[in-house]
């Protein structure tokens, strides 16, 4: 017969520790989607607390009275909250350059709901959304999500945060800027030819002017759309490790920040 024996203490420090991560889980990319049922996320936020408890420092961490425990609770929370949230908007980078796309080929208006994000989406950042996220679990990517997840509190201990408002805008900036920068780069070869396709269209209009080049170039438009989304399907690759890149930034951006 095996007796287990714990004191308040550590049941006190477990649960901070439960904090920081279930807040993570409920927001981190892949783990924290919609579809995923809350009783997976629960168990597994408990799962990796046990795991974890053993190796955080617990000499350092020390409060008074039930509004010093509040404190680091709230502390905890936010930490957890604000690195899944910084993982999980550089999946926007992908739906901005979808609808950038559709509204270049025509397809803007045909959009649908997206139940991950509880948000109405285009048909080509959807699908590229879906792509991406099985490009995630196939390079491991949701590993690394959950180590940095365990390394950061050999970075920020529990209770241990101190938050430099100040770096953490300066991340939101430079994320907004690379967020262009990455979905343009995807756009770029949709762009190039539809340009190409207007000035033809252009021409034609002025060669032929009986034809109606606005009843032809709604369906060329498409057409020609879709024929580059097949030919370009094979740079999705380079575009996740884009994508996979700037959410490793974040993540250690927004770690300076709290410590």
């Amino acid at each position: 017969m095996v007796n287990y024996t714990f004191s308040l203490t550590e049941i006190e420090i477990l649960l901070l520790i439960l904090v920081r991560i279930s807040c993570f889980v409920s927001v981190a990319p892949f783990f924290g989607t919609r579809n995923v049922p809350n009783r997976v996320k629960v168990g597994m936020s408990v799962f990796i607390s046990l795991l974890i408890y053993g190796f955080v420092d617990q000499e350092g961490i020390g409060y008074t009275g039930l509004f010093g425990y509040a404190v680091i609770v709230l502390k905890e929370g936010i930490t957890g909250l604000l690195m899944g949230f910084v993982a999980n908007i550089c999946n926007s980078i992908i739906l901005f350059a979808g609808n950038i796309i559709d509204m270049d080929i025509g397809l803007s208006m045909a959009t649908e709901f997206d139940p991950i994000n509880n948000t109405q989406a285009t048909i080509t950042g959807t699908l590229y959304q879906y792509f991406i996220l099985m490009l995630l679990i196939v390079t491991n990517m949701h590993h690394y999500i959950l180590r940095a997840l365990a390394d950061s509190y050999q970075v920020i201990p529990v209770g241990g945060q101190v938050f430099d408002w100040n770096s953490m805008l300066g991340t939101m900036t430079q994320f907004m800027t690379d967020m262009f920068i990455i979905a343009f780069r995807i756009f770029l070869p949709i762009f190039a030819c539809i340009m190409i396709l207007n000035c033809i269209l252009g021409i034609m209009a002025k060669v032929a002017p009986q034809m109606n080049m606005f009843a032809v170039g709604m369906q060329m438009k498409i057409l020609v759309g879709f024929l580059v989304l097949l030919v370009t399907i094979t740079l999705l690759p380079n575009i996740a490790d884009m994508i996979f890149t700037e959410m490793r930034r974040m993540v250690v951006s927004i770690i300076e920040g709290m410590y």
